[in-house]
């Protein structure tokens, strides 16, 4: 799949917004990729993470045991690529504030982890999911996304494959330029603004 093809699959699904959105990171821009729309329909879902396991080397992939995502937003994510990829496919979650492994997940120790997340950002709840994996036993050898809004400045830490990066610009809520602060903003994320 080329950008243009993975973006076309976004378009279909009305899963590329525009306006001005907060984005889970506080950050504030004119466009949204809603990876919860592209993600609703199981074919497109089934077409977008094939395509990213095939983009994963195989070095990485023959050693991964499980995929393991940050909820909200990576969940089916998580789940697509577990099944593109033929591994179990768990997930961390906040009741508490702070990632962490429930619902009977468990990780062998030393078990190798691919974090799976929709969109990265700034890369903070990837960060946050990796030391929870990390935390519950896990080896995170590798991250993938959906969509990388970093403009590919992100570091997780480890390798990290996105499907698609896009250059899209984003603003503190204090530097908007006058044609996005003119527009009123809303939250279409998983998590509080930060």
């Amino acid at each position: 799949m080329t950008d243009e093809e993975v973006l076309a699959e976004f378009r279909a699904a009305d899963a590329l917004l525009e306006g001005h959105f907060i984005l889970s990171s506080g950050l504030r821009s004119p466009r949204y990729l809603q990876c919860a729309r592209v993600l609703m329909s199981p074919a497109r879902a089934a077409r977008l993470t094939d395509e990213l396991a095939r983009r994963i080397p195989e070095e990485i992939r023959s050693q991964l045991d499980a995929v393991v995502s940050p909820a909200m937003g990576g969940v089916i994510a998580g789940h697509e690529m577990g099944r593109a990829l033929g591994l179990d496919a768990m997930f961390v979650e906040r009741p508490t504030g702070t990632f962490e492994l429930r619902r009977g997940f468990a990780l062998v120790p030393g078990a190798k982890v691919l974090m799976m997340e929709d969109v990265v950002t700034t890369g903070l709840s990837s960060r946050e999911a990796i030391a929870a994996i990390e935390a519950a036993g896990g080896k995170v050898v590798a991250a993938a996304s959906l969509v990388d809004r970093s403009n590919g400045k992100v570091d997780l830490g480890v390798p990290f494959f996105p499907l698609i990066r896009l250059d899209v610009p984003s603003y503190q809520a204090d530097t908007l330029p006058p044609e996005l602060a003119a527009i009123p903003a809303i939250k279409p994320g998983s998590r509080a603004a930060a």
